[in-house]
């Protein structure tokens, strides 16, 4: 068995586009996802799962439709379940998702931001 660290910094290096989380690890069935955003996101809820936010660099707003919660590098924020959101980002910002294997990033919206699952890096 190889034993190597994950480093983020070699991770975001990687890829370019926004708003399609990569896979970079995953514990039982949770996955870890680096992602860049950049501008606004679609609202959006996942029925069935919470999910954290984990700012690496950048300012994260997350809009809900009765307030919002601003983030900056070294912040998290669990998003509960059901709950309808919408995250922003003025200048680029880089994340750590945490969620369930087979959450698709649009949730229950759906559309063509809905990123591929699954693609590891």
């Amino acid at each position: 068995m190889t034993y190597e660290a994950v480093n983020f910094e070699d991770k975001f290096g990687l890829f370019v586009e926004h708003w399609e989380p990569k896979v970079v690890a995953e514990m039982n069935d949770y996955q870890f996802k680096v992602v860049k955003i950049k501008g606004d996101f679609v609202w959006h809820e996942h029925n069935n799962t919470d999910e954290t936010f984990i700012v690496l660099e950048g300012n994260l707003r997350i809009d809900f439709r009765d307030g919002r919660v601003n983030l900056t590098k070294g912040e998290m924020y669990v998003v509960p379940k059901g709950v309808e959101h919408k995250p922003y980002a003025e200048s680029e910002v880089k994340i750590l998702l945490i969620e369930p294997r087979g959450v698709l990033n649009t949730g229950q919206e759906g559309g063509e931001r809905t990123a591929e699952n699954d693609v590891w890096i």
